[in-house]
């Protein structure tokens, strides 16, 4: 991440981050269901994404270099595992969405996503350290979960099950700690080795729960022709790269809140250009507007005397480097 990059510069990279997001998942969705299987999109997406960052490893010295540096860090095992947080949101998202709707399992994640951003900038496991629980941050988490809720007004309701209503927001839960594991892995390394950690991590997760599930061994997939399906590997490594240097620079939070109005940003750029689409949506708009909103309401006072400034370094700030028994000290 370049040094110093300021707070605005991160939104914006996280927003495009956003927007990419929501075309790997339309490209997923639909992949998955032409296939036959809807956990086979995210398998294509993971093992196209892994292929393209094992690629940038042979290609580029310095993400071989951060791989180095990484192992010299001696982080704790833990913090290796932020990408089962991004498997885990994938393949949920496969099976709850037909039963909840997309309205409910999008508002149920973002909920998640805000309390998880909350307590993983409080507790400092970014690069960013530890952020205090003010007011504005209370108002920003809270004000993109009512954005996200008028931005689904009049999707279609599902069977409100609790136990998927809370298995959706530990899944935003489980974003939170990504974005922070990932961040604190590239602060460690370099960017490209958190988002090759990620990937690393995330697909074998993808494997093991698709082979459960029947989709590896079921009838032969018909595979569609469009080359667009098949994007979503290459997206996935965008997105991933964009969390990374939104979460170093401004926080789990508020990274969280750029990312979901971008995603209702793309959204509403996919409802308006495909053919057959919906059309512009003003919910939809107003969601997205509000959400960016909530970002920077998030980040008002973050450079006062209730929290900590960000620290702009691609390297974890001393006092925040785990100890030697993988706790945090300082």
């Amino acid at each position: 991440m370049p040094r110093g990059l300021p707070p605005w510069a991160a939104l914006a990279v996280v927003a495009l981050g956003g927007v990419a997001s929501a075309a790997q998942g339309a490209a997923n969705a639909e992949l998955g269901e032409r296939a036959g299987d809807p956990t086979l999109g995210a398998v294509v997406n993971n093992l196209g994404g892994t292929l393209l960052v094992g690629l940038g490893v042979l290609a580029l010295p310095s993400a071989r270099a951060g791989l180095v540096a990484l192992r010299r860090a001696r982080l704790p095992w833990w913090a290796y595992l932020g990408g089962l947080g991004g498997a885990a949101i994938v393949v949920l998202g496969a099976y709850i969405v037909p039963v909840l709707g997309v309205a409910v399992f999008t508002i149920a994640q973002v909920a998640g996503g805000s309390l998880g951003g909350l307590a993983v900038d409080r507790a400092g496991l970014a690069p960013v350290g530890r952020l205090a629980l003010t007011r504005p941050r209370v108002a920003g988490a809270l004000l993109g979960v009512a954005a996200v809720a008028l931005a689904q007004l009049g999707q279609p309701v599902g069977d409100l099950a609790l136990g998927l209503v809370l298995l959706a927001v530990a899944g935003g839960l489980g974003v939170a700690l990504q974005s922070a594991l990932n961040a604190r892995v590239s602060a460690a390394g370099s960017p490209a080795a958190g988002v090759a950690v990620n990937f690393v991590t995330s697909t074998p997760a993808v494997l093991l729960v698709a082979a459960l599930a029947g989709a590896l061994t079921g009838p032969t997939p018909t595979w569609p022709d469009a080359w667009y399906l098949y994007t979503g590997g290459l997206l996935g490594v965008g997105i991933v790269a964009s969390l990374v240097v939104g979460v170093a620079a401004i926080g789990v939070l508020r990274t969280g809140l750029a990312l979901v109005a971008g995603q209702l940003g793309g959204a509403l750029l996919l409802d308006a250009l495909l053919p057959g689409g919906p059309g512009v949506r003003l919910p939809v708009l107003a969601g997205a507007l509000l959400t960016l909103l909530a970002a920077l309401v998030a980040g008002r006072g973050a450079a006062g005397p209730a929290a900590r400034a960000a620290v702009p370094t691609t390297r974890v700030a001393a006092e925040d480097r785990p100890g030697a028994d993988g706790r945090l000290v300082g």
